[in-house]
């Protein structure tokens, strides 16, 4: 069956604008992976030509010369230790928030929702003085509490939507067979949220991955860095010491692990996103 002009153009018109999109999000990141094997001189030579030979030096440099090596072990306890207190607050909160019925639990998950809603840049000097108080301020581990807690509403929020479709009668049958609130959540209630419960920690961990604003203003060591402050400061010394291939190898560092984790999950997280979208 053929097509009309009008199917045909119309089809274009759809097509065409996310293919000149995708070509435009997808160029600067292979110009730096390019940029990233090679030579200073060559980046000025021919910035725009593939490398006349492939070499490690950059990412040598930024690993040894620079302590990207720390920064990546930085950022890796971040994201590890704020992803899985994320899920220890918010999954005990979302069941309660759901299925126990108390007074103002309602409200409490409106609270959680308008969480959502209020630009976190808000409570960074409140939180800059907490943390001195409590000889957490310059402490990744005080860091990745801040990171844990401010995913805490969007968390909560996707979770209970998972958790509202659970059938009640599993959990009142586990509730009779002897099981303790507490084991029919973790052993009923956590498995059967699994789809939900990957999702959001994926989401939480490449949000935290990337995370730079609180990580300027709550480390203040370079021993502290993570890798988003690591990079800024070899952006700021590229300046003077034109050392724009390690700051693209510094760069593919980073990038190159959220690409793989999103790779490997991108299916359970569009499925993830799309049931919690519907659940809810």
């Amino acid at each position: 069956m053929k097509r009309s002009i009008g199917q045909v153009l119309g089809r274009t018109g759809i097509r065409l604008p996310l293919v000149l999109w995708t070509i435009a999000v997808l160029y600067p990141i292979f110009w730096m992976f390019l940029g990233s094997f090679k030579s200073n001189a060559e980046i000025y030579r021919n910035p725009w030509g593939i490398p006349e030979s492939f070499h490690l030096q950059n990412f040598v440099e930024a690993w040894t010369n620079y302590n990207i090596d720390i920064s990546v072990f930085n950022s890796l306890i971040v994201t590890a230790i704020g992803a899985v207190l994320t899920l220890v607050m918010a999954i005990p909160t979302a069941y309660a928030i759901e299925r126990i019925n108390f007074r103002g639990s309602k409200l409490l998950f409106t609270l959680y929702v308008s969480g959502m809603m209020i630009p976190m840049v808000l409570g960074w000097i409140p939180l800059f003085f907490l943390l001195m108080q409590l000889n957490l301020l310059d402490n990744i581990f005080g860091l990745a509490i801040v990171y844990a807690v401010s995913q805490l509403p969007f968390s909560i929020f996707v979770l209970t939507s998972f958790i509202s479709t659970i059938p009640k009668s599993l959990e009142e049958s586990a509730a009779m067979d002897g099981m303790s609130p507490y084991r029919v959540l973790w052993k009923i209630v956590t498995p059967l949220s699994m789809s939900g419960i990957i999702t959001v920690t994926i989401m939480n961990a490449i949000q935290f991955w990337n995370e730079y604003f609180m990580a300027l203003i709550f480390l203040q060591s370079s021993e502290n860095y993570t890798l988003a402050l690591a990079i800024d400061y070899i952006s700021s010394e590229a300046q003077y010491t034109n050392a724009w291939g390690t700051l693209f190898a510094s760069l593919v560092i980073a990038i190159v692990p959220v690409i793989i984790l999103y790779a490997i999950f991108q299916q359970r997280i569009a499925k993830g996103m799309t049931e919690g979208a519907i659940k809810g």
